[in-house]
């Protein structure tokens, strides 16, 4: 991994007077971006509930009692008609989650089926599947998968606090399989799970100062779900989630950065900040795995008051 951002620097910049911070992230931004255009990609869940692992945030935990139904493997023709109705809302990139620890020999082949009728559609393939084997990886590079997601959710050392059943160390040699096999990275991580400041920054550390950053980093806000261990944590102040945000991207200045999960509950004024310091990718759709996410109808709305326009492929 090669050093080009130290802690003491992304401490300085996320310090920074707000409006001295706002100017530098969208000058980054600008000049590596049309600022107007904002990516859109759907996320479709293709297998749902009893995941073995017990990241704690998760309503698809088997360790947890959520709402969330057991659904196994969707069939083909669900998927296909999913990725219709998201590209004629104007999405360019479809992602399928399972909730997996890892794809095996048996259920990989499916997946790729999917992703193969995703591309004949025009679009943007992405998968986020847990822990890959370096076959896996070729194997789904083959199907023409173009995006793999895998989060590394926060820094490692508040890692252990979230997670037990997986270490850090797996979610790095995972993201290493998927750029040796040709696949775009899109990682990203959580905010608002109790951790503080220089966790936040020194995740972005790992994701900035890895040899090729991630071309797409998903900045989610965590949603509060009842049952799981942080239910009751602690909302993260709306301009720490701002100022984290500006920092990856002045940090990783020609990545796209996606407003992920949370928007939900965030006003438009917030969302709006988020885009003025250079987020530029959302997710549209109802919900996002299991997560209710705002309706098309009501981003269509947020994008013209703001002046916004879909980026096309």
């Amino acid at each position: 991994m090669s050093v080009k951002w130290t802690l003491a620097g992304a401490t300085k910049l996320f310090n920074l007077p707000l409006p001295e911070l706002f100017y530098k992230a969208q000058t980054v931004h600008r000049e590596n971006f049309d600022p107007k255009l904002i990516q859109i990609s759907t996320l479709l869940s293709v297998k749902t509930g009893q995941c073995p692992e017990n990241c704690s945030y998760c309503p698809q935990s088997v360790h947890y009692k959520t709402n969330v139904k057991n659904e196994p493997l969707i069939e083909l023709s669900r998927v296909i008609e999913a990725a219709k109705m998201a590209k004629a809302n104007g999405s360019t990139r479809f992602c399928m989650g399972a909730a997996w620890r890892s794809p095996t020999d048996k259920t990989l082949p499916f997946i790729c089926e999917m992703v193969k009728e995703v591309k004949k559609l025009g679009m943007e393939t992405c998968v986020t599947l847990g822990l890959l084997k370096e076959k896996h990886a070729n194997d789904l590079k083959a199907s023409g998968l173009d995006y793999y997601n895998h989060n590394i959710d926060t820094s490692p050392d508040y890692y252990k606090r979230i997670i037990t059943t997986r270490t850090f160390e797996s979610r790095i040699k995972t993201l290493e399989y998927v750029r040796n096999s040709g696949i775009k990275v899109c990682c990203g991580g959580i905010l608002g799970m109790g951790e503080s400041t220089e966790d936040r920054l020194k995740m972005l550390l790992i994701l900035a100062n890895l040899e090729m950053p991630p071309e797409s980093v998903p900045i989610n806000k965590l949603i509060k779900i009842p049952g799981t261990p942080l239910e009751d944590v602690e909302d993260i102040d709306p301009f720490e989630f701002v100022r984290t945000i500006a920092v990856a991207r002045v940090m990783m200045p020609k990545s796209y950065i996606r407003l992920s999960a949370g928007r939900e509950n965030m006003c438009q004024e917030l969302q709006a900040l988020c885009f003025l310091v250079g987020c530029n990718s959302i997710f549209y759709g109802e919900k996002l795995l299991t997560a209710d996410n705002p309706l098309p109808q009501r981003d269509e709305i947020l994008l013209e008051k703001l002046g916004y326009s879909k980026l096309t492929v």
